[in-house]
């Protein structure tokens, strides 16, 4: 009996523009891998919204299916590292981008991409976190290595009330920060504070902050998804010895700042990826998302959706649009 999936395949045109349908396919289409996943959930990220309108340069081969995160049950393994019926979950590697990802029920993959689930973190929630919220976790860790801790004042995070935002600022608040919440979006404010953030801070006032390499110093901390000028003015108001994991670019790749706060203040900036990152270090932030993210916090922080309502998702998020996660429940 030929075993079959429903996926949504993407297509560009000649325009350039991307279009969806979901389709009955037969196994053999699934790529190389020596993994199969029975996929429960996968969500939707900055860079799926990029894939979903315009490929975003991410894309080599069409037609294509795109998600660059999934969670769900191992079918079939050609590996020791997992059996059938392991709880598995799939952040980055290039998948939804050079590989078919989780917008569809069955996905093959590498073994060596997959990450066991904590038993406390059911697939649903596992893509409630997602790469937004295994990738904020990895900011938290590059924070602490770092030795920024609670008592060393507060923390900024940009962008807060995105996806890597809003569990950035769940997870420090958690741990005992004092987080202050910038966001273009201050009708987002009860909702950041429910979050656990101390402090809402309008987009405009960090943004319109004097235009110095150095201001006075507050910050103990940075997570940033945003980059641009919001990342050059928050840089300068980092204290001394203090750091920022920058991990998005959601205002544009440059970087209008200066290297004031680098060689004056000793300042650290760290690059976060999670899409390349080993093993190890992915395993050790989903046993600390085990832990140290409240889960009926992330829960406020989640919408749901199907495969049939990506198409019209994807724009919004690209816009900021979107609060918080969105949970594709591909089943559905």
């Amino acid at each position: 009996m030929t075993m079959t999936l429903n996926a949504l395949i993407l297509n560009q045109g000649a325009d350039r523009k991307v279009s969806g349908a979901i389709e009955t396919l037969a196994d053999d289409r699934l790529p190389a891998g020596d993994v199969t996943v029975a996929v429960d959930y996968s969500t939707l990220n900055y860079k799926d919204g990029l894939v979903l309108t315009t490929g975003g340069g991410l894309v080599r081969t069409w037609p294509h299916v795109g998600g660059i995160d999934f969670a769900g049950t191992v079918e079939a393994s050609g590996t020791s590292a997992f059996r059938p019926g392991d709880k598995v979950v799939l952040n980055g590697w290039r998948v939804g981008e050079l590989h078919w990802g989780g917008y569809a029920t069955r996905a093959r993959v590498k073994g060596d991409w997959l990450v066991k689930l904590p038993p406390s973190i059911s697939t649903r929630r596992a893509m409630a976190i997602g790469t937004a919220g295994y990738t904020s976790m990895l900011c938290v860790l590059a924070l602490e290595k770092h030795g920024v801790r609670p008592a060393a004042g507060e923390v900024l995070v940009t962008g807060a009330a995105g996806g890597v935002g809003s569990v950035a600022v769940a997870i420090l608040a958690k741990l005992g920060y004092t987080v202050v919440a910038a966001t273009g979006r201050p009708q987002e404010g009860d909702y950041l504070r429910s979050l656990g953030a101390a402090t809402v801070m309008p987009r405009k006032e960090l943004v319109e902050a004097p235009d110095r390499p150095l201001l006075s110093e507050r910050f103990a901390g940075v997570v940033d998804t945003v980059s641009g000028v919001m990342l050059a003015k928050a840089l300068a108001q980092v204290k001394y010895g203090g750091a920022a994991a920058v991990c998005g670019l959601a205002g544009g790749a440059a970087f209008p700042g200066s290297i004031l706060p680098f060689i004056l203040r000793g300042v650290t900036m760290y690059g976060i990826d999670s899409v390349m990152l080993p093993k190890a270090p992915r395993e050790e932030a989903w046993r600390r998302l085990a832990t140290d993210l409240p889960m009926d916090k992330l829960d406020a922080t989640v919408s749901e959706a199907g495969l049939a309502d990506l198409m019209t998702l994807a724009p919004k998020i690209l816009k900021g649009e979107i609060r918080g996660r969105v949970v594709v429940d591909v089943n559905r």
